[in-house]
């Protein structure tokens, strides 16, 4: 399957997934039960998403004090986050991803699986990573002092030459 169609396939296929399972819960067990679920796993949502985000900013922040990257801890930051608008979001499917996205086992496996494609590079105080070689040809940045570098008159018929300004 091409990634680029998972998206709009998910769009269209979760909220027809979600009609199906709230009217086979609804004729189970009746629409205001139905409908009261819905209200307490957003409620519960809700409660889990504050306590587990401030245990995990204090754990970022203890980790940056300590000089070390939070890299796991933002990915697990971005999960939780999405399990807290899952929650908030009627439906008993998207609840289920959310609550198991609150399952710090679960949300390790999947950042396990992630962490391989992700990089995370700690800036220096000059905006460079700790392997910056000035010159470098793989360098994007080009870094000139004033000496080095002097205006020079250009093309008189070019847009950019401020003269369309007046």
């Amino acid at each position: 399957m091409r990634p680029g169609l998972l998206i709009p396939l998910a769009l269209l296929g979760i909220p027809i997934l979600e009609i199906a399972v709230f009217i086979q819960v609804g004729d189970l067990i009746g629409v205001f039960p139905t409908l009261a679920m819905i209200f307490v796993t957003a409620v519960i949502g809700t409660a889990l998403l504050r306590h587990q985000g401030f245990s995990l900013l204090a754990r970022i922040r203890s980790e940056t004090e300590a000089g070390r990257i939070p890299g796991a801890e933002l990915g697990h930051g971005a999960m939780i986050l999405v399990a807290g608008v899952l929650l908030l979001t009627p439906g008993f499917v998207t609840d289920a991803i959310g609550f198991l996205l609150f399952v710090p086992a679960f949300r390790s496996a999947i950042w396990r699986g992630v962490a391989r494609h992700v990089v995370v590079m700690e800036m220096g105080s000059a905006g460079r990573h700790p392997g910056h070689r000035p010159g470098h040809p793989q360098d994007p940045v080009v870094d000139l002092d004033e000496e080095e570098w002097s205006r020079k008159p250009g093309n008189p018929d070019t847009p950019w030459n401020g003269k369309h300004l007046n």
